[in-house]
C-alpha cells in the first residue's frame, strides 16, 4: 500500500459510511403538488380548507416513502405525514398552553424550569393522541420537552414506541428484569 492509497482509503470509508447511514435516517426533498400521488394530492386539498400550505416534501424515513404537508391554520403550524395511499399517518399541531391538560401542562412548566416554552404542538399518529412536544429556550440554548397525554415524561425512544402501542391498543412488550 503506498502513502497516496493511505490517504484514499480513509476518504473512500467515510463516503461509502455517509452513503449507506445517511439515507437509513431518513432523507427529505422538496416538491410541488403536481409531484404527489394522486390520493396524497386529494388529502393534501382535502386538508388545506381554510389553511395556508407552507411547504410540501416526500421523505423516506426507515426504507417508507412518507408526504409532509406543512400548513398554517388560523395562525397557527399544523403539520402532516401522508402516506402515497393518502391517509393521514401523523399530525403535529400547535396547541396553546391554556389548552392542554392541567397535568401536560404541570410537567411542561416543572421541565421548562426558568425557560421561555416557545411553542408546545400535540402529536397525533394514526387517530390517536400520542406526546405533546414542547420547545423551550433556557440561557440561549433550545431544547425540547416530550410528555405523553397524561403528563408523564416520555424522554427516550422506547417510551414513544411504548405511547404508539397503547395509543393503537397493543400491549407493550414487557422489561425482562435482569438476574
Amino acid at each position: 500500500m503506498t502513502i497516496q492509497d493511505t490517504r484514499v482509503l480513509p476518504a473512500f470509508l467515510l463516503a461509502t459510511f455517509l452513503l449507506v447511514f445517511g439515507n437509513a435516517q431518513g432523507s427529505e426533498k422538496k416538491v410541488k403538488m403536481k409531484d404527489l400521488p394522486k390520493a396524497v394530492q386529494k388529502t393534501v386539498q382535502e386538508q388545506r380548507k381554510g389553511a395556508t400550505i407552507g411547504s410540501l416534501s416526500k421523505e423516506v424515513e426507515h426504507g417508507k416513502t412518507y408526504y409532509e404537508v406543512e400548513l398554517k391554520v388560523n395562525g397557527h403550524g399544523k403539520d402532516m405525514l401522508i402516506d402515497p395511499a393518502g391517509a393521514i399517518v401523523e399530525v403535529e399541531e400547535e396547541v396553546t398552553m391554556a389548552s392542554l391538560p392541567p397535568a401536560v401542562k404541570a410537567a411542561i412548566e416543572a421541565k421548562a424550569g426558568k425557560g421561555r416554552i416557545v411553542k408546545v404542538e400535540s402529536i397525533t399518529k394514526n387517530n390517536a393522541l400520542l406526546a405533546y412536544e414542547a420547545q423551550v429556550n433556557a440561557a440561549g440554548k433550545k431544547s425540547e420537552i416530550k410528555v405523553g397525554p397524561e403528563g408523564k415524561s416520555i424522554d427516550n425512544e422506547n417510551e414513544e414506541d411504548e405511547a404508539k402501542e397503547k395509543a393503537a391498543g397493543k400491549k407493550p412488550p414487557q422489561k425482562t428484569k435482569k438476574p
